[in-house]
């Protein structure tokens, strides 16, 4: 009776803990909201409508944005000079840039047409259609993350650009849409809401937003043309931990470093 109470008491115990555990990786952890500071800034292009920025091996590239003005872009860290440049067909207007398998992969934004570019020489590998408009792009190394402007992430393989699933980002108070630009950082995807200062980082399983980053204060610094010149494109350096963020013709690429607001 002893040995059989014991075990029993042990096995709840045991129930009662892993189910503890389980409830506390199950509750959402409380959404973190950071600010940032400055600590570096590197001239930009002020032609340059941003819609896709990466950081690889000391350099930038870029997709820019507009009819007539679309291209991709290798750009030189210290100073910001443009080294090579691939333009886009007039009728395209370009998005989301990420790399993948040491290639360029750019997206379009209604034609629903992809271009895969080799990295030596931004010269075009092949082509390849999606079923959505295209708006940000990344990679964690083995999916394609894509945004098209609403609340949906559509997670696509790399090789076919089909669509593996979605993932519909959201905090407490339901979807957030308006996703634009990606990127991948420290597992997390991080994104641009379209037309705000705001940046939030999302958990690549569930869609669930983790933090809110605020960018406040930096679009007032530019002398920007118009409405449409808005906070837009993310790059990190992951060898570094450096973090790049810039706008639409803005006339800098900024390096930041977040400072934790709350909780």
């Amino acid at each position: 009776m002893v040995r059989g109470g014991m075990t029993k008491i042990i096995s709840l115990l045991v129930i009662l803990i892993v189910g503890g555990l389980a409830a506390w990786w199950l509750t959402p952890k409380p959404l973190v909201n950071y600010g940032y500071k400055v600590v570096n800034k590197i001239p930009h292009d002020r032609g340059a409508f941003t819609q896709g920025l990466l950081f690889h091996e000391g350099f930038f590239y870029e997709s820019t944005g507009g009819y007539g003005t679309s291209s991709v872009r290798k750009v030189q860290l210290e100073g910001g000079v443009v080294r090579l440049r691939w333009d886009l067909d007039a009728s395209l207007f370009g998005e989301g840039l990420t790399l993948w398998d040491n290639q360029l992969v750019q997206i379009t934004w209604r034609s629903r047409k992809g271009f895969v570019y080799d990295l030596d020489g931004l010269k075009l590998a092949r082509e390849f259609t999606y079923n959505s408009e295209g708006w940000g792009l990344t990679t964690n190394g083995v999916d394609l993350f894509m945004s098209d402007g609403s609340d949906k992430i559509y997670v696509l393989n790399p090789m076919t650009f089909t669509n593996r699933r979605n993932l519909e980002v959201h905090d407490s108070k339901g979807p957030i849409k308006n996703l634009n630009e990606l990127e991948y950082i420290e597992g997390k995807i991080w994104a641009n809401i379209w037309q705000t200062d705001d940046l939030v980082i999302i958990n690549p399983q569930n869609g669930r937003v983790e933090g809110r980053l605020s960018l406040k204060g930096l679009r007032s610094t530019q002398d920007t043309y118009g409405g449409e010149d808005v906070l837009n494109g993310i790059a990190y350096d992951a060898d570094e931990k450096r973090i790049f963020v810039t706008g639409k013709r803005w006339a800098y690429i900024y390096q930041i470093e977040l400072e934790r607001k709350s909780p």
